[in-house]
């Protein structure tokens, strides 16, 4: 019995195998050829704007090796200052949307979403920054700095939370997109909260 089904798998093998052998011969007499070219990308939406590149440069970030050889060249940004580089060359960030308050809890859909925070350099974000601090590691939760004038204010807040990123960062397009106009606040995949 054992032996009648090793022949019959025998079988299915060796008729699978010469199935595809039409196949392989084909493919081994077609003539070299070049890569087919790929289709140009189409552009759904553009925005227009400028480069990213020179701000992920001054972050100190690894170039990208994957460039293809063809790739367009960069070019500079009109009105770029040379100047110091790194995260003060990103300083002072002024949100005009945002202001220390009170923001009212609110539910939010948002599967998937990493947990961030947005704070400020004022006496209100600190106090709500030293109370949260163990929830905000829990969380993993990133901190965005909205309103934060020099290098030397946004040391003395990551003094005030050792293990917490914090990035400064503009928060008025944030502010548009979840009707935001106070702050310090929390954002997780299902709310808003002070």
């Amino acid at each position: 019995m054992n032996m009648h089904r090793f022949h019959a798998a025998s079988g299915l093998l060796a008729l699978a195998t010469l199935s595809t052998l039409p196949c392989a011969i084909r493919a081994a007499s077609a003539p070299a050829s070049l890569p087919t070219p790929r289709p140009a990308l189409i552009v759904v939406e553009d925005h227009g704007g400028v480069p990213a590149q020179p701000y992920y440069d001054d972050l100190g970030l690894p170039a990208r090796s994957s460039a293809p050889a063809d790739a367009p060249q960069r070019l500079p940004l009109p009105g770029a200052t040379t100047g110091p580089r790194g995260e003060a060359a990103m300083l002072p960030v002024r949100s005009g949307l945002l202001t220390p308050g009170v923001v009212e809890r609110r539910p939010l859909l948002a599967s998937g979403l990493t947990p961030f925070f947005v704070i400020g350099d004022d006496a209100r974000s600190r106090e709500w920054l030293q109370q949260r601090l163990v929830r905000l590691r829990e969380l993993h939760a990133t901190g965005l700095v909205v309103n934060v004038a020099s290098p030397q204010a946004l040391d003395a807040l990551r003094r005030l939370a050792p293990g917490v990123a914090l990035s400064p960062a503009s928060g008025d397009d944030l502010a548009q997109r979840l009707a935001l106009s106070h702050y310090p606040v929390l954002v997780t995949a299902t709310g808003i909260e002070q």
